[in-house]
């Protein structure tokens, strides 16, 4: 039934590899001809010869691997036995090693892939000891002024009660700003619009992607919606995120020139990082849904779209539909006062864990 989020328009725009500064590219210059380099470690091994300081991702969908721990992070993909290839250090630099590869079911790791990994480690636990951040936080009250989102009426006590989704999401992201405005002083908390006005779709997106964020912060977005259906019996609380399959250009291969072999390498890790921690921040604000009104409303799931808000903010972005407007029992709740405030409840906590997860973590979301 939902249109309204889609658009034939193609405004992204880009960002470097640390999402606000340009970032800076290396290559390590590597002897083939030492015995290093030919040596080869188990992950119980390689962890061991990091010293115990950093956790091991894998993530299966991506073929992809991320070493971290709150002040550090490392991501590669695999490759063949004796094949050379990026890895995207602190989300900023780039070296290229001799990549980790999968063999009858494990990954192994080249003893000089570990050498050099550790080596920057250590150099990231000087120049990097606050790790990754969120640095601000989007919030996105769907429609406004003359796109009222879906409309329904319904006669209460004998008057008639025009419910419009404009008002609900406006209410509703307002009570969310006040609650993490509180919670997190240090952070920008951000509405896309604070009254009963209309903006594009690109504007939107937009008040995202020109935050001025230090190196080590990242935003995420926020879009609150209702849902409708002509079936008036539907129900439910949704969170869509971006599909996994959706790529996109996030690296301004303009400001990089020379450097073309690796910009797609390093576009797809970035694109996988977010659509990692998208996935989880959606699963966090699921879950607390769940928790809050799962009696009273439906848990519809997580469910993956590229609507266009999500398809263009350029970090973890997700589309939460509170409920149905088009469904009279539903609809009247979302007209109040009280469920409004249970439902921002909801948001404000799987925000809050979604956050600290990341800023422990360093960044990388990893699905169990």
């Amino acid at each position: 039934m939902r249109h309204k989020e889609h658009s034939n328009k193609n405004s992204i725009k880009f960002f470097s590899i640390s999402r606000k500064k340009v970032f800076r590219i290396f290559m390590l210059l590597l002897i083939f001809s030492s015995p290093v380099f030919c040596q080869t470690l188990s992950l119980e091994e390689a962890l061991a010869n990091l010293g115990g300081e950093l956790e091991f991702r894998w993530d299966p969908f991506f073929n992809s691997g991320t070493f971290v721990n709150g002040r550090f992070e490392a991501s590669f993909f695999s490759g063949a036995k004796g094949e050379f290839g990026s890895v995207l250090l602190d989300r900023r630099d780039i070296v290229t090693l001799p990549l980790p590869y999968l063999e009858n079911g494990s990954i192994h790791f080249p003893q000089l892939f570990i050498n050099q990994l550790l080596t920057a480690y250590n150099n990231s636990y000087y120049s990097n000891p606050g790790g990754f951040r969120i640095g601000a936080i989007i919030i996105d009250p769907g429609h406004g002024g003359v796109d009222p989102g879906t409309v329904w009426d319904y006669t209460v006590n004998g008057q008639n009660l025009r419910i419009m989704e404009k008002n609900i999401t406006l209410r509703a992201s307002m009570l969310l700003q006040a609650q993490l405005r509180s919670t997190y002083p240090d952070k920008q908390i951000i509405l896309t619009r604070t009254g009963d006005y209309n903006l594009t779709l690109e504007q939107r997106t937009d008040v995202a992607n020109s935050l001025n964020l230090k190196d080590n912060e990242i935003a995420i977005f926020i879009s609150i919606h209702a849902n409708s259906s002509f079936n008036r019996n539907a129900r439910g609380f949704e969170v869509f995120f971006l599909d996994p399959t959706q790529r996109r250009e996030l690296v301004d291969r303009s400001l990089h020139e020379g450097y073309e072999e690796v910009i797609d390498i390093i576009n797809e890790l970035l694109e996988q990082e977010i659509a990692t921690e998208s996935v989880m921040l959606a699963t966090y604000i699921l879950r607390r849904l769940d928790e809050a009104v799962g009696r009273s409303s439906p848990n519809r799931g997580l469910k993956s779209e590229n609507w266009f808000v999500v398809r263009n903010a350029l970090m973890p972005a997700v589309l939460i539909e509170l409920g149905f407007v088009s469904n009279r029992e539903e609809a009247l709740l979302l007209n109040t006062e009280a469920y409004l405030i249970e439902l921002s409840n909801a948001l404000y906590k799987g925000i809050v864990d979604f956050i600290t997860f990341f800023e422990r973590s360093g960044g990388i979301a990893s699905i169990q």
